[in-house]
């Protein structure tokens, strides 16, 4: 199927966008009915027409949840019925990172994966990265679909791109140096592991060609204190994105860096309260549903990401008319914490504690006392800091919340998405 993310559509009325979005739709909707028997059975099975007239019908269409792609893969091992052609047709195996629980695996065909080299091909583009630039993806290159996409969008943008795999962070600082590396792409703690090392060693990041990084994985280049962080550590500019392994590359950052723009024109997006599954309005949070259009051979309709978002409407001072997420991912549904009848996110913990440059690292552990959920952080940080940092989450949540300071180098460092919340709440049960 031809792509039909004309360039002036991120700048169109909403009424062109959305009728990009019904005709793809529709189109899609022919060729998974009724070769996909996931789909087939899904849709028919609640007497829903197989096109749609206008694309508020889509609200009509069921949800399409993890739990059931996972149990679809249970029940039909290895790859479920959510495929709409013969194994034959695909080419790239991936899965998700399995940090939830039971990895999903996801397949690709030629036509797909070709479609997610072109939605990274937007990341770049909005991020101001061009073919004459040097492109370094600090990822190990595993079964986890990760930066696998990342590095087919370089390749498409024209860009010399060098994959970073295999190696440790030392030898990667020093590839970059070697390279001429230009633009980085790696998660956002991994980008202030590598300044860490880089301190360790010596290393002057500034100077370093790099001018851009792109980051994915976590929340993170969207937080400003963190975003803060990563650009004076490396004196480039940071920009956040966002993707799913089951879903694709849907979210870019612009160059104003607000937030998220959603590439509606490869994804159609609700926010929905959770509860009650209604639109919410601008300015308000909810949960973020995504339809794909571009990603037949392993389709996702009404896919509940399970990402907590801010509605932020269809204007930005980039003249783009995509939908906006300032903030970008503000944290997930089942990560939320409440402490004392307080709703605590661990992005607006990691906001706080980059503010202080004397952090290196952190953790937050959850406890109870009795019923009640309570936290607590460690932190790599001078001991003169922590009553400060008490002021600052007291400040910002109206709760005194323990503060350990630890030693620098003694908390885990990721490359990959970052495990900063450890629930002891079963021990102590």
């Amino acid at each position: 199927m031809p792509q039909s993310n004309h360039p002036r559509l991120e700048t169109a009325s909403r009424s062109l966008i959305e009728a990009r979005q019904l005709a793809r739709l529709q189109l899609g909707l022919t060729r998974i009915l009724p070769r996909n028997s996931f789909y087939e059975r899904k849709l028919l099975a609640n007497g829903q027409p197989l096109s749609l007239t206008r694309l508020r019908d889509l609200s009509r269409l069921p949800f399409t949840t993890k739990q059931e792609l996972l149990a679809d893969q249970e029940r039909h091992p290895l790859y479920g019925e959510n495929m709409t052609y013969a194994l034959s047709e695909y080419v790239r195996y991936h899965q998700t990172s399995g940090t939830t629980g039971r990895p999903l695996r996801v397949l690709d065909t030629v036509e797909s994966w070709k479609w997610w080299a072109d939605c990274w091909k937007t990341v770049y583009q909005a991020a101001g990265v061009t073919r004459d630039d040097v492109i370094f993806i600090a990822f190990g290159f595993g079964p986890f679909i990760g930066f696998w996409a990342a590095y087919e969008g370089a390749k498409n943008l024209g860009a010399l791109v060098v994959p970073g795999g295999g190696m440790d962070s030392l030898q990667r600082l020093r590839m970059m140096q070697d390279v001429q590396a230009t633009v980085l792409v790696c998660t956002p703690s991994y980008a202030l592991r590598l300044a860490e090392i880089a301190r360790q060693e010596g290393l002057d990041l500034q100077k370093l060609k790099v001018r851009i990084t792109i980051h994915a994985g976590e929340p993170g280049a969207s937080i400003p204190a963190t975003r803060r962080r990563i650009e004076e550590a490396w004196g480039a500019k940071a920009y956040d994105h966002a993707g799913m392994s089951e879903m694709g590359a849907y979210g870019f950052t612009c160059e104003q860096q607000h937030g998220l723009h959603v590439n509606e024109g490869e994804f159609i997006a609700e926010i929905l309260d959770p509860r009650s599954g209604q639109p919410v309005p601008v300015g308000e949070v909810g949960e973020l549903v995504l339809t794909n259009l571009g990603r037949w051979g392993n389709p996702a309709l009404r896919y509940r990401t399970g990402d907590l978002v801010r509605n932020g409407g269809y204007s930005c001072p980039c003249g783009r008319a995509f939908l906006l997420l300032p903030g970008g991912i503000l944290g997930r549904i089942d990560d939320m914490l409440i402490v004392r009848g307080v709703n605590i996110y661990p992005s607006a913990i990691a906001e706080i504690l980059h503010r202080f440059p004397e952090v290196a690292e952190y953790r937050i552990i959850i406890t109870n006392n009795g019923s009640l959920d309570e936290i607590a952080l460690q932190v790599e940080c001078p001991s003169s800091l922590v009553s400060e940092i008490h002021e600052a989450l007291r400040a910002a949540f109206g709760l005194r919340i323990p503060v350990e300071a630890v030693a620098e180098g003694s908390l885990p460092r990721f490359e990959l998405k970052a495990k900063r919340v450890e629930d002891r709440r079963r021990r102590m049960l």
